[in-house]
């Protein structure tokens, strides 16, 4: 069974930084992707970042240069570390992942149950 567990978020200033980490079970972390994806009251769920089986990074435009995506194969975690955090970077964080080395195929199966992140100006 496949489980995901998010921690780290919490509220900030403007400008602050926050890590949100994302513990992987019965999971293989360094052959598929895994991403970060956010969601706002009232907005759609969006992907801020996504590493793929190989490595390979992408972000929400919105994001890039401040935030980081990396994973640790060998802990089994996923971590976003966030930067120059403004207030619309407010949601609910989310971790997920997929049986699939790339980030724009397949199906995102598995998910987090999530972590707020509270930015104030």
């Amino acid at each position: 069974q496949v489980q995901l567990v998010e921690s780290g978020g919490g509220s900030v200033q403007a400008g602050g930084s926050l890590r949100l980490s994302c513990v992987l079970s019965g999971y293989t972390v360094d052959r598929n992707s895994m991403a970060w994806f956010r969601q706002a009251p009232g907005k759609e769920r969006e992907k801020v970042a996504c590493v793929a089986g190989r490595g390979t990074t992408t972000y929400l435009d919105s994001v890039k240069g401040r935030f980081t995506i990396s994973r640790d194969n060998a802990k089994n975690t996923l971590y976003l570390q966030m930067n120059s955090l403004t207030p619309e970077d407010t949601a609910m964080y989310y971790c997920a992942a997929k049986v699939s080395a790339y980030c724009n195929w397949g199906t995102w199966t598995y998910w987090g149950q999530g972590t707020q992140v509270t930015v104030s100006s």
